[in-house]
This record gives C-alpha cells, sequence and structure tokens, in this order.
C-alpha cells in the first residue's frame, strides 16, 4: 500500500499523520506529534537572536536553521521507515504552508519584531518541505487555506478521527487532509 505524509507545523515542533487507500477505504496509519528542536531556543531562534550582535545574530539563527533541518530529516526518515516495517510505501509527503515571507535578511527580519514572527512561522514549514526532499519523497505543499476539500474527503476524514480515537484535533485533521489530497493527485498522475 502506497501512503502520503500530512504535516502541519508549529514553532518547534509538527503534527504527523500518515494514510493510504485500501480497497475503498482510506486508512490512517500513522499519527504524532514530532518535535523538531533540541534545545528551548531553537523554536524562536530569531527571537534568541534579537540582542545579539548582527554577526553572532546570523550565525545563532543559522546554527538554530540547520539543527531543525537535521532534526526535521531524522524525524521524518524514523516515519519512513516505520511505514517500510510494515510494508507499507512512503509516495508522497503533503506540506501545509502559509503564505510566502519576502526574501528578507536575517538582518532585516531582527529589525521589525512582527518580522520575527513571521520568519519563524516560515522556518518549520520549510525545513519540512527541505526534509521530504532530502527523504526523497514527492512533495506536495498544500495551501494552508486550501484545505476544505470536498465533502466526501471531509467525511473521510472525520471517519478516520473517529476510528482513531483522541487526540484528533484541528492539527490532525489538517494534515490528514493534505495527505489525502496530496495521495489522490499521486493516484491519478499514475492511472
Amino acid at each position: 500500500m502506497q501512503v502520503a505524509f500530512g504535516l502541519k507545523a508549529h514553532s518547534g515542533w509538527a503534527a504527523l499523520v500518515a494514510v493510504g487507500h485500501q480497497n475503498e477505504d482510506v486508512v490512517l496509519t500513522d499519527r504524532r506529534r514530532i518535535d523538531l528542536v533540541d534545545e528551548a531556543w531553537q523554536k524562536q531562534p530569531y527571537h534568541a537572536a534579537e540582542k545579539l550582535t548582527p554577526t553572532a545574530a546570523r550565525d545563532l539563527v543559522a546554527r538554530g536553521i540547520d539543527a531543525a533541518r537535521r532534526i526535521a530529516i531524522r524525524q521524518l526518515q524514523a516515519a519512513i521507515d516505520r511505514e517500510r516495517r510494515h510494508n507499507r510505501e512512503p509516495a508522497v509527503c503533503a506540506v501545509l504552508v502559509g503564505n510566502p515571507m519576502p526574501d528578507w535578511s536575517v538582518d532585516q527580519i531582527l529589525a521589525v519584531h512582527f518580522r520575527m514572527h513571521k520568519a519563524e512561522g516560515v522556518l518549520f514549514r520549510d525545513v519540512l518541505l527541505h526534509a521530504a526532499a532530502a527523504c526523497e519523497l514527492r512533495t506536495v505543499a498544500v495551501p494552508q487555506t486550501a484545505p476544505g476539500g470536498d465533502r466526501r474527503l471531509l467525511e473521510r476524514i472525520a471517519a478516520l478521527g473517529k476510528s482513531a480515537g483522541p487526540p484528533w484535533g484541528r492539527d490532525q485533521k489538517d494534515a490528514a487532509l493534505a495527505a489525502l489530497i496530496a495521495l489522490n493527485r499521486r493516484i491519478e498522475s499514475t492511472s
């Protein structure tokens, strides 16, 4: 069975949901929270760098981003390995994304406080996209405002939640919907 991962990022962590098609049914194969940082400051590297000299700030932000990338790859590879141990083949990874951020430098981001919040929001979505590519998964960026989908997809998401039990909140629903969108695109493109 081919499966799709859906990921919804937060500061320092993400909700991961994996789904697949079995016969005509959608099945949930995994759901979990994955951590994307090792140290508390890495959740908000721009905020951590706010009072540093420009050179030290750029270095700290770069170290935070590099750490998040390494951890995201490790976490996604572990999810891929879990699926393969159950004879399921990860085929695609959907990451919920927001509006793109202007191409600001670290110095420009640190100059305006709201930019730090925006940059940190984008950072964890970007590291998830990077991790999916590094793990050689077909990657689909799903606009965060787009999940809604057709009624049948929403009914499938609700049924998945009932069968899975709690927790099945907004994060899991959105990640599952993104995964289903990506999986359906994958199936349609191979048909």
